[in-house]
């Protein structure tokens, strides 16, 4: 049917001289436009709302929903699906039954590891499935010059993703030095994005003043990143859209929700940023946080808006994001709107979740050119030695629920030869990130304080933002034990003692995802989560903890294969302090 015939078939249906597809009926429709809640009926046809009103009685399908809610699709403003470690397929499965329709990624993790090959992967795994996934392209790759990534993406291969359908913009331009400097590389991807009139999100914690405007004025109108209450109306008054995120490790809802007002909350959003498996399962996606917010007295309606109107309108999507005429047909109903259990997921016009079950098939596919990603020049007892001069060093000191970490110098244990060694009494073990991309033999060596392992070590493939092997243990030759078999599995996390494997969640999809359900992602989860606990781990997700131990833009003393990263100065410094 071409455009002009499928339109006309439309307007006749809206004028009642054609049968709609479907019609529901007797819904509480949730109106974002008005904020009203009324009873009514709603005629779909060709994947579009065609009508809105008790006039449409009978479609070719007829559901009665006897006064159940009805809101337009959820959306999520921005989230890495990668720290999910699930595919695009798997993803979509696991948010559907929470009445997440769409999603907004940024797909920065698997750029680090494969440029514009993950990503490309990423947009074809991501096709023809109930869930709008649509794309920002990743604006640091690489991160900094201080570690190896696995690949670079230009401002070149920026324009030519950004011709794409679902690409709707540049993600969060984490390098606001470079913008406040006016470094030409950064200007330029910013300079392209807008000449393809899309959307350039932020990420610019804790700026304020001359250099926030600074850092708008190229046109970069978002930020995920606040979590002080000034700070977030300074942005608003500014122009900026204010992505209140609520994930697994970051959570700002609470602190930030009393400066969202009935004015302001036009330029809000919910986003999750980073959610793990076992969250979406047991606390739910948008849902979740739509119910934390009436939780805590937010009026229902404009947390609705936040997930749906407010997020199409800030990525330039005119016909999603409400229950109207000429609307896509992305609908959620929900029980209540104190609780947000869903009870059914209409995708395109189509039921795709109902009574707890997904109703359409799930395509399965990897693309083989993300697989076997994970490239070590061997490891040998020799390349994990740690010699400094004099007894203090500097030590990564891990801060609980947090990403940043301390500074801290302590004396150390050494053995008769004068290198050190992991000291479990006062919980000081030895850290070391392996360049897994191009097998360079880089290795860099450290010391970090308060993951409270007490034997064997633990490995991952998963370290932000490049994505190298990070490893820590108790002795070496389970850390090389470790290595090896994260490099056996071609990526995922692994625990080891006594030179044996325990525990082992493979990522063979880029060393970052896994090819399997939800439900058995978070299974292994535990499985690898309690045998690191009986190895003496106190922090809740060491592996976790570990991803972000390798960041080196995020303060205060970090690791990459280079070396330890002291943030502040923004640069590789030694070990031991004299």
């Amino acid at each position: 049917m071409s455009q002009i015939n499928r339109m006309k078939q439309l307007i006749r249906i809206a004028k009642g001289e054609a049968q709609p597809h479907l019609v529901l009926k007797n819904v509480n429709l949730v109106n974002v436009f008005t904020g009203e809640i009324y009873l009514t009926n709603v005629a779909i046809a060709q994947g579009t709302i065609a009508g809105v009103g008790k006039q449409y009685a009978q479609g070719k399908e007829t559901l009665d929903l006897k006064g159940k809610y009805l809101t337009p699709g959820l959306m999520d403003a921005h989230v890495h699906l990668e720290s999910s470690f699930l595919t695009p397929q798997e993803y979509a499965r696991a948010v559907i039954p929470h009445g997440t329709t769409a999603v907004f990624i940024d797909p920065h993790e698997i750029a680090n590891v494969l440029g514009t090959l993950g990503i490309g992967y990423i947009i074809k795994a991501s096709k023809d499935i109930p869930l709008n996934v649509y794309l920002l392209v990743p604006s640091c790759v690489p991160a900094t010059h201080l570690e190896t990534s696995g690949a670079t993406i230009t401002e070149k291969d920026i324009e030519s993703l950004l011709s794409q359908d679902r690409v709707l913009g540049l993600a969060e331009v984490m390098n606001f030095p470079g913008v406040l400097e006016q470094d030409d590389m950064v200007l330029k991807k910013i300079m392209v994005t807008r000449l393809y009139g899309k959307s350039i999100d932020g990420h610019c914690p804790g700026l304020r003043g001359l250099h926030l405007n600074a850092y708008i004025v190229p046109g970069i109108n978002s930020d995920h990143e606040t979590i002080d209450r000034d700070e977030a109306q300074e942005k608003l008054k500014l122009g900026m859209w204010l992505m209140i995120r609520e994930g697994s490790a970051a959570k700002n809802l609470k602190k930030l929700l009393p400066i969202v007002t009935p004015e302001n909350h036009w330029w809000c959003m919910w986003a999750t940023d980073d959610l793990e498996v076992k969250d979406i399962l047991t606390q739910g996606h948008i849902n979740g946080i739509l119910r934390k917010a009436v939780e805590q007295g937010f009026d229902p309606i404009r947390a609705i808006r936040m997930a749906t109107i407010n997020v199409a309108r800030r990525f330039g999507l005119k016909y999603t994001g409400a229950v109207a005429p000429g609307h896509r047909a992305d609908l959620v109903v929900f029980d209540d709107l104190r609780e947000f259990k869903t009870l059914m997921v209409i995708k395109d016009g189509k039921i795709v979740y109902e009574n707890g079950e997904i109703k359409i098939p799930i395509k399965k596919w990897v693309d083989p050119k993300v697989l076997n990603t994970v490239k070590v020049k061997p490891v040998e007892p020799e390349h994990l030695k740690l010699r400094i001069s004099g007894d203090r060093a500097r030590i990564i000191g891990l801060v609980p629920q947090q990403i940043v970490t301390e500074s801290l110098v302590r004396e150390v244990k050494k053995d008769a030869q004068g290198y050190v060694l992991s000291d479990i009494e006062q919980d000081i073990l030895k850290i070391a990130v392996v360049e897994r991309h191009y097998a360079t033999g880089n290795i860099g060596l450290g010391l970090v304080k308060g993951l409270g392992l007490k034997e064997g070590a633990l490995a991952s493939s998963v370290a932000h933002d490049s994505h190298n092997i990070v490893v820590v243990g108790e002795n070496d030759s389970d850390m090389i034990t470790a290595i090896k078999e994260v490099e056996k599995l071609q990526g995922g996390l692994v625990v080891v003692n006594h030179r044996r494997t325990m525990a082992s969640l493979p990522l063979p999809i880029a060393g970052l995802i896994s090819p399997e359900s939800a439900e058995i992602l978070s299974q292994s989860m535990d499985k690898v989560l309690d045998i690191a606990r009986a190895q003496g781990v106190t922090v809740e997700n060491p592996f976790f903890a570990l991803s972000f131990l390798a960041l080196p833009v995020i303060p205060k003393l970090k690791i990459t294969d280079k070396g330890v990263v002291d943030v502040g100065l923004f640069q590789i410094v030694s070990v031991g302090v004299s």
